[in-house]
């Protein structure tokens, strides 16, 4: 079992690539930082959107759940197609319709056209994150779990900064300035023409890279399935509480503590900040001592943190929150290589399905919590979220695919 998912790892690997080329995987993971950055100021001005448009709970999880179905629906679809017909330009198009959405939503007079921009930023995010986690895979040298972190933490640190300049630049002076915004649009896109060239220089080498790893013995259909839906019942766990603290963690400061915007804000890009951390850690120690170990501590162990946090003062509250990014967000990258492992040969659908269901559970949670937050309170929110890590257990039931030892 080892064998096989040593050979599938290496088989996996573009031959045209000679070590990790951290040229690439920088500049896609700045890439990433500006995508995200850029999505983020959906959840950062919900307070000011809130009072623009007088929206209710529902309403405001309504809006992450338009840009997380849209993000997350086309994402497996995109990543099969191009696991067959690679398309290395497609990054700078997905691009464009996040650019899109901003520029509408800068000037959005009426929440139906701010649901529209959540959705054209959406289905920037469905094209751009397989084909760049794609892009990592090929540029990992072998490192896939470093890689994958590289990658992953641009858009955690773009998602931290989201908050922080929202309160700097867009809430003291209104709607208008998120169009200032389209200028790291426009960055990303000149980055990613340059990603896409290297891309499309590695392609045959990819095509015949992926058509080797078909020969590759896998592990018996039953197992791969069952495996992947621990995997996903594990996503659900992990972004159904990140969801509860990413959309409502500053209306829970606001609303228990009494704190300001601004100063809520600042909180969220504590805890935004701690998600990036945790993520460049889990990759590189799941390449040492196995994804599945990583895993497990990630998803159980923040467990007595979360159970802890609804009755906390405001200055731990802070403190377990940060806790909580760095533990929690750690899995991510060990879930998404273990997952590609299971499957050689499919990296493009394994990160769609996984990136798009990791935004479906996203919306998804969005919509259900602020709907219970609107019948109860938004502290209920929080007490009941704090049990879900505790299906972190069932990372006990996945096969050791790995040779920790290599």
């Amino acid at each position: 079992m080892n064998h096989r998912s040593e050979v599938a790892g290496k088989a996996s690997v573009s031959p045209a690539v000679k070590g990790t080329a951290f040229s690439i995987l920088g500049a896609i993971s700045v890439s990433h930082l500006l995508n995200d950055m850029i999505q983020s100021l959906i959840l950062a001005i919900y307070p000011l959107l809130r009072n623009e448009f007088s929206l209710s709970f529902s309403q405001i999880g309504l809006i992450t759940l338009t840009y997380q179905l849209t993000a997350s629906m086309l994402q497996p679809l995109i990543g099969l197609y191009t696991d067959k017909h690679p398309q290395p330009y497609s990054l700078p198009i997905g691009m464009g319709f996040t650019l899109s959405g901003l520029l509408l939503l800068s000037v959005a007079n009426s929440f139906p056209l701010v649901l529209l921009a959540a959705a054209l930023v959406g289905t920037g995010s469905s094209v751009f994150h397989p084909e760049s986690s794609r892009v990592a895979r090929m540029a990992s040298g072998g490192r896939h779990g470093l890689a994958q972190s590289l990658f992953q933490v641009g858009g955690n640190f773009g998602s931290a900064m989201g908050p922080l300049l929202a309160a700097l630049i867009i809430a003291p002076y209104g709607q208008g300035n998120v169009a200032w915004f389209s200028l790291a649009a426009l960055l990303a896109i000149v980055v990613l023409l340059q990603v896409s060239k290297w891309y499309k220089m590695q392609q045959r080498a990819t095509k015949s890279s992926a058509a080797a790893s078909h020969n590759v013995k896998t592990l018996p259909r039953c197992t791969v399935i069952f495996s992947l839906t621990i995997l996903l019942v594990l996503i659900f766990s992990k972004y159904f509480y990140l969801t509860s603290l990413s959309s409502y963690y500053t209306f829970y400061l606001m609303h228990k503590f009494g704190v300001s915007v601004q100063n809520a804000q600042f909180h969220l890009f504590a805890f935004l900040l701690a998600v990036a951390a945790g993520t460049i850690i889990g990759g590189p120690i799941g390449d040492k001592i196995g994804r599945k170990y990583v895993i497990w501590g990630s998803i159980l162990g923040v467990a007595p943190f979360t159970l802890v946090l609804p009755y906390a003062s405001l200055y731990w509250t802070g403190v377990l929150t940060v806790i909580i990014g760095i533990i929690l967000a750690s899995a991510f990258s060990a879930i998404l290589v273990y997952a590609q492992e299971l499957i050689p040969g499919k990296v493009g659908m394994v990160s769609g399905l996984f990136f798009g269901f990791a935004f479906g559970m996203g919306g998804l949670g969005a919509a259900i919590l602020g709907y219970v937050a609107d019948l109860t309170s938004i502290e209920l929110v929080y007490q009941i979220c704090a049990f879900l890590p505790l299906l972190g257990i069932l990372t006990a039931l996945l096969p050791n695919i790995e040779d920790k030892s290599s």
